[in-house]
């Protein structure tokens, strides 16, 4: 009987949370070339900087760094409904940002969410909860 491996975290975009607040998750796929799944799979991956993007009904990752080349956009493989539920959600003023990459198993995925942009002060409140939830806040 085979076992069923857990997804792994290649890298998780840390900054999203602390610039947006984060709703509903979406695990799509990427197109990928084999130099590129190389790179992601030995963690030469960056999310930081990079964001979502819907061209001609479809999704684009953009800014993602690989390795040393910078600015790779990559297309992301979702189907027609989310895509249209994604763009839905952009008209109405959300980004679409990547949270985590996912390669524990035989594929590549990215999980994305809908998130709204936080003012400085909504980013001040964060940075003092987690403090409080740390003890370092007295």
């Amino acid at each position: 009987m085979k076992k069923k491996r857990v997804s792994d975290n290649v890298t998780v975009n840390r900054k999203a949370r602390y610039d947006y607040t984060l709703g509903d998750e979406l695990t799509v796929g990427m197109a990928l070339a084999g130099p590129e799944v190389r790179l992601i799979r030995d963690h030469h991956v960056q999310l930081k900087g990079s964001f979502v993007t819907i061209r001609n009904a479809e999704l684009w990752l953009n800014n993602l760094t690989l390795g040393a080349d910078t600015a790779r956009n990559i297309k992301l493989l979702a189907t027609r409904k989310q895509i249209a539920a994604l763009e839905r959600e952009k008209v109405a003023g959300s980004t679409i940002v990547p949270v985590r990459l996912l390669g524990g198993s035989r594929h590549i995925k990215l999980v994305i969410a809908v998130g709204k942009g936080k003012k400085k002060y909504d980013k001040r409140e964060t940075i003092k909860k987690r403090d409080i939830e740390r003890g370092r806040y007295l």
